[in-house]
């Protein structure tokens, strides 16, 4: 397997912690998303993913992009440790809590639209940080209060084993200190963080553990 990433990349981060998870060995091709303009918007990397974004994984010969379905790829080729619950309406929970950060929170404070709302409407470096916060504390307020009606209470999102949840929560986190949100308003998803970080998994997936970290 190959994955095209980026150190920083709080999507490739996950996928990363999903192949730890699994057990599996890959490669890791970066493509820097600031080097000369940014690498991913050459047409080698658009060769391999026409969106220009990390991650995307090859395997088999093929090419998948969004973090969200390679990992979910990767939980149905490799079956365990399984990342969703089995129960239907457990697994539309954990993705529910998945797709609040993926989805919701991620997206609008990416790079590319920090970078639009910088060269083409003239933000402040201090504006951008502001508009990243609100973003996210927006969706880690309700990502909290959902935890206080989880049903199966435990050491994560869901129970007593990490779930796709999880592996989207512990990047976004690194995300908002790194936009200097305050997360003391969020001790329940500060402690699901901390007991995600002992776990090798998710540890050997942080950002300054990367080959191209800089």
């Amino acid at each position: 397997m190959k994955l095209y990433t980026f150190f920083r990349s709080s999507a490739s981060y996950r996928v990363r912690i999903a192949l730890n998870i699994k057990g599996l060995e890959y490669e890791q091709i970066p493509i820097h998303l600031r080097r000369g303009g940014g690498e991913q918007l050459g047409e080698a990397y658009k060769s391999i993913n026409p969106q220009a974004l990390v991650p995307a994984l090859e395997d088999g010969g093929r090419i998948f992009s969004q973090s969200l379905a390679i990992i979910e790829y990767l939980d149905e080729r490799f079956p365990q440790p399984a990342l969703l619950p089995a129960d239907p309406a457990d697994r539309a929970l954990v993705r529910s809590m998945a797709l609040l950060i993926a989805c919701e929170v991620h997206p609008i404070q990416n790079l590319r639209v920090l970078v639009y709302l910088k060269r083409n409407l003239n933000q402040s470096d201090e504006a951008l940080n502001r508009w990243a916060q609100h973003w996210i504390n927006l969706g880690l307020s309700a990502l909290e209060q959902m935890q206080g009606t989880v049903p199966r209470r435990g050491a994560f999102s869901f129970g007593d084993t990490p779930t796709l949840a999880d592996i989207c929560l512990v990047p976004q986190l690194a995300n908002a200190r790194r936009f200097g949100l305050d997360l003391s308003p969020f001790p329940r998803l500060v402690s699901i963080e901390r007991n995600c970080l002992a776990l090798p998994a998710f540890a050997d997936a942080a950002p300054e553990k990367q080959p191209d970290a800089e």
